[in-house]
């Protein structure tokens, strides 16, 4: 793997990033979609070059998945937009929040405002909807988030094409063991603060904002709520919050080591009320024990941040030395090549970073 993708989506566009191995200089192209809203992409490393996707939202034409097999020289578009609910649905895609490759190998998934999943068997030119979810009876108790609600999390079991994993803000997380054909929320032990006392731990409802796990030990998976880092040991059954040590336990994203299944890294914030890092300062805590302890990290990354880092815009690629990357929401990224001890700004003044996605090829 001697090549870097970097995909950075935003209010107003995509930018595509390259690079070596050293990840020490970068061509940046871009806007493509430009004035569209970019909340999701995918660099598919099931083919080389990795086939971008990029789901970009135009105020005129609605949602839109994009696909380019040269890193973003060129792009097609999916069939009619790709996602769009069946006639007499009652139901039109706002955006869309997620863009995830499957177990098969022209398999995609993709999360919708409102609340929906669905599934691409054709590398992602038409989707079909995933009914039993989207038929699920505590659906209509869905709340919705600051952001909307939707699907923005999507997490096919690396081993059972049958497991997929997926979270709503604010459903909480549900499950599927058979393909789709039922799915169960699973959000024992997590906490939804917002809620009286003594109903802060409903079956469903939660203020999930991310989750993640390793394809290693596919079986564990980091979670970041609102307010409360969680972990799962036995595959979302049940979860133990892991936020002590942290200076906030409010955050958006997560995300885990590409090589070590104990390594996470989360980017806290001080709350709903006051949505920048604590003390003005960005860094990235990093725990190594599975969420037990947790070190700040934080060389090269600026102070005087008063703004905040969205649940897809930080991630991490699969090189041997692994590499970092946060966006921001004042248009600036940055990348360590070290898994986090050191950064530098790659790029700015971009309009607002929504989601990053890196892969090495």
């Amino acid at each position: 793997m001697n090549h870097t993708v970097l995909l950075v989506g935003t209010r107003k566009g995509l930018w595509v990033g390259t690079s070596d191995e050293t990840r020490e200089e970068w061509q940046f192209t871009g806007p493509h979609f430009d004035m569209e809203e970019v909340y999701s992409c995918l660099a598919d490393t099931r083919s080389d070059p990795p086939r971008l996707y990029a789901g970009a939202s135009s105020s005129w034409l609605g949602p839109r998945v994009r696909r380019s097999d040269d890193l973003g020289a060129t792009w097609a578009e999916s069939a009619d937009g790709g996602i769009r609910f069946p006639e007499g649905s009652g139901a039109s895609v706002e955006r869309i929040w997620q863009l995830v490759a499957g177990h098969e190998p022209e398999t995609v998934w993709a999360g919708t405002e409102p609340g929906a999943v669905w599934r691409s068997s054709d590398g992602g030119h038409t989707f079909a909807l995933e009914q039993q979810l989207w038929d699920h009876p505590q659906r209509q108790e869905w709340g919705a988030g600051f952001g909307g609600q939707a699907f923005h999390t999507i997490l096919p079991h690396p081993d059972d094409p049958d497991s997929v994993t997926v979270a709503i803000s604010t459903g909480g997380v549900y499950q599927t063991s058979d393909g789709g054909a039922s799915w169960q929320a699973r959000n024992a032990g997590i906490r939804a603060e917002f809620l009286p006392e003594g109903q802060q731990y409903p079956p469903f409802g939660q203020c999930v904002h991310k989750v993640a796990r390793h394809p290693a030990r596919p079986d564990r998976l980091f979670l970041q709520n609102h307010g409360g880092v969680y972990r799962s040991d036995d595959h979302a059954a049940s979860w133990t919050y892991i936020g002590d040590g942290l200076p906030a336990d409010f955050g958006f994203p997560v995300v885990v080591h590409p090589h070590e299944p104990d390594t996470v890294f989360v980017f806290p914030i001080n709350g709903g009320d006051r949505r920048y890092p604590p003390d003005a300062k960005a860094r990235v805590w990093r725990s190594r024990d599975a969420g037990e302890s947790w070190e700040e990290l934080g060389d090269g990354l600026p102070d005087d941040f008063f703004v905040g880092v969205m649940r897809d815009a930080m991630c991490a690629d699969s090189h041997d030395s692994a590499g970092l990357y946060v966006g921001a929401r004042n248009g600036a990224v940055w990348a360590s090549a070290d898994a986090g001890e050191s950064w530098r700004q790659v790029v700015a003044n971009l309009p607002d970073v929504m989601v990053v996605r890196a892969a090495a090829y």
